[in-house]
Order: structure tokens, then sequence, then C-alpha cells
């Protein structure tokens, strides 16, 4: 008797850190037997959702929406369902199944009960910082007992299969976070922060390489923190060294750098090591000192600037990204006038704008002086737009600069990134010249001679080097 066709396809929405995940759950699925497909011929669909901001929850409610309606059975896992479990699969009859985090480690045979048509009960959300210890040095052994997506990876590769062949990948540094800034829910629903031992991080950098891959982007919900709960603050300085000289691997990039404990020797070394990209994703939130505050966080449009004179004082080329929360609780015009002051003065490569909303369990949801929508739409729009006058002027900052571009895609047009671009959030430098011999994965020294808003045109061999 044949067996039942298990395919599946993989939808991943959100952050980053998600495509990791969803590269463990590709892993898992195929080590238990499910066959991985990108086509409508898919049995099953899993969507990897994201629960962070109002935006990001209704896109994957619609993504569920839409695949159920294909007539196939979706299974929603990720952070939305993680976040609301059993209250989501209520109200989200269209999905035949709704998984946390717990339900990784056998996802196989949880897709083998939906294909069955054998019920699953949602799981009742948890506040995963109570999960671990306080004591930051016992959280190494006791992630044994708790599941931590994207950790799972093995020597064999089994715990991660990619799902593209990209020269560029994502490897996650931890998982989770300390912080407690008054308008993220993440800590709540990630849980605590966990670092990756070195050793593991350093495997799958060289199991990656083997693959082909060419840049490594680390990532976790603050890569400052990396190595507390391991004992040792100077961990991340150590690491990237040591995974600079991967065989194979010729960028290094860190990700979400949090401004508040980016201490002088790890900038330094972002800024100074061979094969790091001296780029810093650092994350502002807002200038103005009264809103950091209330948001509980630390800083100032002097303090920030500061930091960045020291990181252009290393590497006067660096990269330098950041995202900003407007409209939040109490928020005024001063503080608005504040923010566009340091955008204005910070020559940010790239700046994300979004505008604030309640997130469930959040300290900020119970603020007073809440401002009307109409509102923070009109400033999110005034900044917005003053965000990206910006960001065209820093990309014109860079012509008759030299930039060493990885490229990603040939063809009709070869299109890369710079040391100072990150991928999918940052801009692209378009190759234009002498194009005999580059290829897609190689790294091509090239010299910018135009810009197109945030995007650079760069000429190969247009300068002498």
């Amino acid at each position: 008797m044949s067996q039942p066709s298990r395919s599946v396809s993989l939808v991943t929405l959100g952050c980053a850190r998600n495509e990791v995940d969803s590269e463990e759950l590709a892993g898992r699925l195929g080590a238990g037997g499910w066959t991985l497909t990108d086509g409508d011929d898919a049995d099953v669909v899993v969507i990897n959702t994201c629960g962070f901001i109002d935006s990001a929850k209704k896109d994957s409610i619609d993504t569920v929406l839409a695949a159920a309606g294909s007539g196939k059975k979706v299974v929603a896992v990720g952070c939305l369902a993680e976040r609301y479990g059993a209250e989501l699969a209520e109200s989200l009859s269209e999905a035949d199944a709704v998984l946390g985090f717990d339900s990784y480690a056998d996802i196989a045979a949880r897709l083998d009960d939906v294909a069955a048509g054998r019920p699953i009960t949602a799981h009742t959300p948890r506040d995963r910082r109570t999960l671990l210890p306080v004591a930051p040095v016992q959280r190494p052994a006791a992630v044994a007992e708790v599941a931590v997506p994207g950790h799972a990876w093995l020597p064999s590769g089994s715990a991660r299969t990619r799902l593209d062949d990209s020269p560029v990948a994502y490897l996650k540094l931890a998982s989770g976070c300390d912080r407690r800034c008054t308008f993220c829910a993440i800590p709540s629903f990630r849980g605590s922060f966990v670092s990756r031992p070195p050793a593991e991080v350093l495997a799958e950098a060289r199991w990656l390489a083997g693959t082909g891959v060419r840049e490594l982007v680390l990532v976790s919900e603050n890569s400052t923190s990396y190595g507390k709960d391991l004992g040792d603050l100077g961990a991340l300085e150590k690491l990237l060294p040591d995974l600079a000289a991967v065989d194979g691997i010729e960028r290094i990039r860190v990700s979400y750098l949090q401004p508040a404990e980016l201490r002088a020797s790890l900038l330094e070394t972002l800024a100074t090591t061979p094969g790091v990209a001296p780029y810093f994703d650092l994350s502002f939130q807002h200038a103005s000192a009264p809103v950091l505050r209330r948001m509980r966080r630390f800083g100032s449009t002097e303090a920030f600037l500061e930091l960045l004179s020291r990181v252009r004082g290393l590497a006067p080329d660096a990269g330098t990204r950041s995202n900003v929360i407007v409209g939040f609780p109490g928020e005024t015009e001063a503080d608005v006038t504040e923010l566009e002051r340091f955008l204005t003065e910070a020559r940010l490569d790239a700046i994300g704008v979004f505008g604030y909303s309640d997130e469930d369990g959040t300290a900020a949801a119970g603020f007073a002086a809440k401002l009307a929508s109409e509102v923070i739409s009109a400033r999110v729009e005034r900044v917005r737009t003053l965000a990206e006058e910006l960001m065209s002027q820093r990309a014109e900052d860079r012509i008759g600069t030299r930039v060493e571009v990885l490229v990603e895609e040939t063809g009709g047009e070869t299109i890369g990134r710079g040391a100072h671009q990150g991928p999918d959030v940052d801009g692209t430098t378009r190759l234009v010249g002498t194009l005999d011999g580059v290829r897609r994965g190689g790294f091509v020294p090239a010299f910018v001679i135009a810009a197109e808003g945030v995007d650079l045109v760069a000429e190969v061999g247009g300068a002498p080097w």
C-alpha cells in the first residue's frame, strides 16, 4: 500500500530571526519524511508568522486566510502563534493547527496529525521569561529543558535546511531579550536572553560556508548582550575574528546592536577587524531624552551623535542604520523636532520609521497621554519624508568612494551590496562597466559613480585601487 503524499511548503514572515527558524523547521520536516516544495502541489502550508506590531499581525492572518482559501491544510507557527495560541486558533478557524515553539522539536509528527485530520489542541501561551532561571550564568544548562527556536542546529546540518541558494545566510547568535522596553512585547513570547555557545556558532558557520555562503549576518534580539549568560561579556569580540577566519566566509555582518550596551572594545572590533563589515545596526528608537526614558531606554541626541562620531573615527565609511518610533505616548512637537534634529545630523544610511501602537502586555499600553491615530500618522509621514531625503543625501555622499560588492543578482542587471548595505533592509549597489568574470557570490571592487535614491551605481574598475 503506497504511503500518502507528504509535501509541505514554508512561508516566512517577519524578521531575519524567523528565517533561521524556518530553516530549522525545514530540516526537522525533511528528517521526518516530509518533502519540501515551493509549488502549488504542497499538501500542507506552514506559515511562520510575525507577532511584533499590528501591521505584521494583520499580514500574518491575511497570509493564513489566503493559504486556506486555496483548499490546502494550513498550519500557523512562529511568533503570532506562540504569543496567542488557543485564542488565535479560536478566532482563526481556517487554520488546521496553531503550534507554539514547544512543537518545533516534533514538527514532523504534528504535521502527520494535520494531514491525517487528527485534531491538535493549541497551546496556552506563557510568559516565556519565566521559563529560565534569573541568574544568567545558569541559563545555558537550562536551555535543554526549554524550546528555543533557531538553536537546534546539529553538526550534520540535519536540523537546518537552507531554503535558497543565496550567498548570504543568517546565523543566530542568541534568542530572547532581558531588556524591558515599555513598548515591546518580544521578551514575553521569545523569552529571556540565551546565547549560543561560540563553538556551536563557529561549527554552523563552517557548515553554511560549505553550502556556498560567502556572507554571514549574525542576528539576535540584542547582539551586544552576547555572552553575558555564558559568563563572558567579551565573547563577541573573541568570536568575530574566528568567524572571519572560517574558510569560504568573506564577510561577517552583525545586526541588532543596543546603543546603551555598545562597549568600546566591541565597537573597535566591529570597526577594525578584517573580514567584519564596519556596519552598525543601532537600535536608537528615538532621540528625545524624555521619550527615551518613558520607553525605559537610555540616550539622547548628543549621546547618540557622540557614539556615531566614535564609529566614524575608527571607520569613516561605516554603514549605519536605525529604526525610530514616532507617536509614543506623551510625545510632544518638541520631541519630534528633536528627533528630526538628530536624524539630520546623524547621516544614517538607512532609517526605518514606525508609528507607535499599543501592544498587549506592555507597560506603554497602560500609559496616559496617548496620541490620536491621525496625529501619529501625520508625524510618521513627516518623519518618513525627512528620512527618505536624508538617506538619499547620504547615498550621494558615497559618490566617489570605493565599495567591495557582494554580487547577488546577475542577468539583466548585476546587483549586489557593499559593506555598508545590509540585506533586505538597506539599499543595493548596481554594477556597471566591465562585467566579464563577475559572478553571483563573488566580491567585486568598484567605484561609486551615482546614487539612485538610497541605491548606488558603481563602476567595476572605474578608478585605481
